[in-house]
């Protein structure tokens, strides 16, 4: 036990006594410094809470357990600290001191000693900013979804790919012996060079011909999404019946037109996400791409900034150095969202830090050139299935949430330890594996939610990765 003193900014409330727990005294993350705990400044409070009592949040969003325990040496009802104990119990909120780039937070708790009249809290450290972000989120049921872009909701391709992938396909042609085979190739290579005629006509003129109809491309004002960045206008033709987007990455430099694919029924995916006015992910992007790029596909994918608030975008949409593995540590540095409140999807897992792999569903790589087919032939296209996975890992995790934490918390008084509290739930707790055919295939026995039902997941496609490089364009 050490001793400290507790003020709140620079108001004295009294004396306590400090207690590490076990497992935060021999290293580790969370290895309590007794140096910082000699003095506890508490600098503001938590917001109040609606329904999430803070005990549940923390114990959903720490690392480390419990930093410390905490005991008033006074127990007078006339005492500061009985005053802050109470005002925290009874507005569910709770203390907060910064340490660094992090927040010690105090959580009243009830006690066995003294008939229920001993002052005591328990610490927890977590990220500037974390508490906060995840209560409202919690608050709201909602959670955090991560999307990567190249293949698994568009496929893009500038004049430069397009004649990068024809020449590698006729080369395989030459070393191809199946005839069965050689048919497909050149299939592929055929929708390959009917999409580069139509790039090709927009990169030199703005605007195509369809159907014996010339398209002409209409202007698009792009705002500036900083002080020091200017509005971009682009020129962009829309075919609607093919799914297709014709844009400009770099306005002034015509090789950087881009032909954009976007996978069938990712409007359906897009409208569950706010169905009803009702955010039920906050959404985030990590990709391997170019910046400028990137912004622009996400703008092509939520034209009306319904996902994605238009002021959020620099830091929503993070873009990963190529060799680098995809973290969910780094898409929410800032201490917007906890991992184990995070659902990914993308069409490869192994670019994904392992920790974080357990979180990803994986979906088929879009291949509309090499299986055109191929989402058409699903019963349920691969972005509902997404929609149906999106669907049952959030109601499976508010449902231990609620029934399973938030029910038990009353009884957990400060006595106890973090073992006699529930697990708290992780969404890699609700992800359905591939393999598993008797659940994915829409099983009448399995648990759903939403309503959502009759969710498959087809095998996946060849894979086939071609990395898009827009710096070498420029």
């Amino acid at each position: 036990m050490y001793k400290s003193v507790v003020y709140e900014v620079d108001k004295l409330l009294g004396e306590v006594g400090i207690y590490p727990q076990k497992h935060n005294q021999n290293g580790g993350e969370g290895v309590l410094n007794v140096k910082n705990m000699m003095e506890i400044r508490i600098s503001h409070f938590s917001q109040p809470s609606e329904r999430c009592p803070p005990l549940a949040v923390l114990h959903t969003i720490t690392s480390s357990g419990v930093y410390f325990k905490m005991e008033s040496t006074s127990q007078s009802q006339d005492s500061p600290l009985y005053l802050l104990h109470s005002s925290c119990i009874r507005e569910n909120k709770t203390a907060v001191m910064l340490l660094g780039g992090e927040e010690l937070h105090l959580v009243a708790m009830p006690s066995r000693k003294k008939d229920g009249r001993c002052l005591c809290f328990w610490g927890f450290k977590v990220a500037f900013g974390l508490y906060n972000s995840c209560l409202v989120m919690l608050n709201l049921r909602c959670l955090g979804i991560v999307f990567d872009l190249d293949e698994t909701l568009i496929v893009a391709n500038t004049m430069r790919s397009f004649e990068d992938k024809i020449e590698a396909l006729q080369r395989k042609i030459n070393t191809e012996a199946d005839p069965q085979r050689i048919s497909g190739i050149l299939a592929e290579v055929k929708r390959y060079q009917d999409d580069k005629v139509i790039l090709k006509q927009y990169a030199e003129t703005d605007q195509v011909v369809e159907n014996g109809k010339v398209i002409k491309s209409q202007s698009e004002v792009i705002p500036a999404l900083a002080e020091k960045h200017e509005p971009v206008v682009r020129p962009l033709i829309r075919l609607q019946d093919k799914s297709i987007i014709l844009t400009r990455i770099n306005p002034l430099i015509r090789d950087t037109s881009v032909l954009v694919r976007l996978r069938p029924a990712w409007e359906e995916l897009r409208n569950y996400l706010t169905a009803r006015g009702r955010k039920r992910f906050e959404v985030y992007v990590c990709t391997m791409a170019e910046r400028d790029y990137a912004l622009e596909m996400w703008r092509l994918l939520d034209p009306g900034s319904n996902l994605i608030n238009s002021k959020e975008l620099l830091d929503r949409i993070v873009c990963v150095k190529s060799g680098l593995k995809k973290s969910l540590f780094n898409v929410f540095q800032d201490g917007i969202c906890h991992p184990k409140m995070s659902l990914v999807i993308d069409d490869r897992l192994k670019v994904w830090d392992e920790r974080d792999q357990p979180r990803v569903h994986v979906v088929p790589a879009f291949a509309p050139y090499y299986a055109p087919q191929a989402e058409a032939n699903n019963a349920v296209p691969i972005l509902c299935v997404a929609r149906n996975v999106a669907c049952n890992v959030r109601g499976g995790f508010f449902k231990d949430f609620d029934e399973g934490l938030v029910q038990r918390i009353p009884d957990i008084m400060y006595e106890d330890d973090m073992k006699d509290i529930p697990y708290p739930p992780d969404v890699s707790n609700y992800l359905i594996s591939e393999d598993d055919v008797s659940t994915l295939s829409g099983n009448k026995d399995s648990q759903t939610f939403d309503g959502m039902k009759d969710v498959e997941v087809e095998r996946r496609l060849k894979e086939k990765v071609f990395t898009f490089d827009l710096q070498r364009l420029l």
